[in-house]
């Protein structure tokens, strides 16, 4: 593609191409009478993304928080050139491949205690989907059908597709238009705790009352473990989760943890389920999986849950993905895992924080910043008031930054190979921005 490297000039082939976007290709949360501005990328490297105009961008969103070892790492594109050259894709009834054996074994090997069957999906909202259908025909394998709700706390976010959004936050969240088609389930208030506080053992209390009133129709508790993401991306307190653990146990309703957004570090443990010690009964793991290189997910449990579905009728788990298991994203993920255990993560996303803690601080200064936190690699600013789409990410992009904020949120979830001047100047650029806000 010619281009022109001069700032904010593309060339006629691009302009061609962002003109066809914006009249025919709908992108996410956006409306098709207006559209949100959009940028063409030319390439991405490392922590940089190339846009048509030549313009450089510090990616502070590791492409929702996927793309956890920076762009087109030579480790991970020979691993999908590699297994492109002998099997991209095979259908996964009746047939098997190495790359799912190897990155199953991974999974069992890395995941808290007690997961041991895997379940390979496409993306993360599926994940949770087949971790709801678990719950539900576990039940019916147990005789109990009667147990087919579930609960959660407000202020989660579990996905897009049709029972995912059953379990976000109907008030707050991104789905309330659909309220009255989808299934009315169990809402306890969201976690008062912050990570950081002092205990208090009243705020375990909502929930527990509301699973010891409701468990006889409850299947499951569905949470997002220590970190409320794109729901409010709040950092609740471990005991908490910890506490949570105990109450399933005693309601015997499973417990779901879905870390698409927390797996493989991003919390600073590798699992967020490691900061409370617990093991869940169903495990969603998504988003990094595969470095942000391709689309895939997977949904871990017991060995109990998956032989009580397996012991009844129909005797099969009801689900199964055209693309389950596809060798190139298995292959990928694997080589993404080795990566990552193989690197010094623990102290690269305590770093982070530390990075972030400084360079958010100024905002704490502003009147109309509410709150500034951090935890792992993620930092966030909250504002009083919801920003601006258009104008707030314009200006991010004026400052060689990409930054995606959200409603009253303003958030880094970087890559975790990003340099320390690199971040720095990710952080600047949000206190400048954030600065004129409001």
């Amino acid at each position: 593609m010619n281009q022109k490297t001069s700032t904010g000039s593309i060339s006629r082939e691009w302009q061609e191409l962002l003109d066809f976007d914006r009249h025919h290709l709908w992108h996410p949360y956006t409306s098709m009478i207006d559209p949100l501005p959009v940028y063409g990328v030319e390439s991405a490297e490392g922590v940089k993304i190339r846009l048509a105009d030549g313009r450089e961008l510090i990616d502070g969103m590791a492409s929702w928080w996927s793309v956890i070892h920076g762009y087109s790492h030579p480790r991970l594109v020979r691993a999908l050139q590699e297994q492109a050259g002998s099997l991209s894709h095979v259908m996964y009834g009746g047939l098997a491949h190495e790359p799912a054996v190897a990155l199953g074994r991974k999974l069992v090997d890395l995941t808290p205690a007690g997961l041991e069957k895997v379940f390979f999906c496409d993306s993360g909202s599926v994940a949770v989907e087949v971790a709801m259908k678990m719950a539900l025909q576990y039940c019916h394998a147990r005789g109990k059908p009667e147990k087919h709700q579930f609960a959660t706390v407000r202020s989660g976010y579990h996905g897009d597709t049709f029972h995912a959004m059953s379990v976000c936050d109907p008030v707050t969240g991104m789905h309330h238009i659909y309220s009255g088609v989808l299934p009315q389930y169990h809402f306890a208030p969201r976690p008062a705790c912050s990570f950081f506080d002092e205990w208090d053992p009243e705020d375990i209390s909502p929930l527990s009352e509301l699973l010891a009133e409701n468990h006889e129709s409850l299947c499951a508790l569905i949470l997002e473990p220590i970190v409320q993401g794109a729901g409010g991306m709040r950092f609740y307190h471990p005991r908490y989760l910890s506490e949570a653990r105990k109450l399933c146990d005693q309601f015997d309703v499973l417990l779901i943890c879905d870390e698409i957004a927390t797996g493989f570090g991003r919390s600073g443990q590798m699992f967020a389920c490691d900061h409370s010690s617990i093991s869940p009964d169903i495990l969603c793991l998504g988003k990094a999986l595969t470095g942000g290189m391709l689309s895939l997910a997977a949904t871990l449990t017991s060995e109990a849950v998956a032989r009580t579905i397996s012991s009844a009728e129909p005797g099969v788990f009801m689900h199964g993905p055209t693309f389950m298991a596809n060798p190139l994203a298995c292959r990928v993920a694997g080589e993404s895992i080795d990566l990552l255990l193989e690197s010094d993560w623990q102290r690269l996303v305590a770093t982070i924080q530390n990075k972030l803690e400084q360079g958010l601080k100024p905002c704490r200064d502003f009147d109309q910043v509410a709150d500034v936190r951090c935890l792992g690699a993620i930092g966030v600013v909250e504002l009083h008031k919801p920003v601006n789409m258009a104008t707030i990410q314009q200006r991010f992009v004026e400052h060689g930054v990409w930054v995606r904020p959200f409603g009253t949120l303003v958030y880094l979830m970087p890559p975790y190979c990003i340099e320390a001047a690199d971040l720095e100047y990710l952080c600047q650029a949000v206190v400048d921005v954030v600065a004129v806000e409001g």
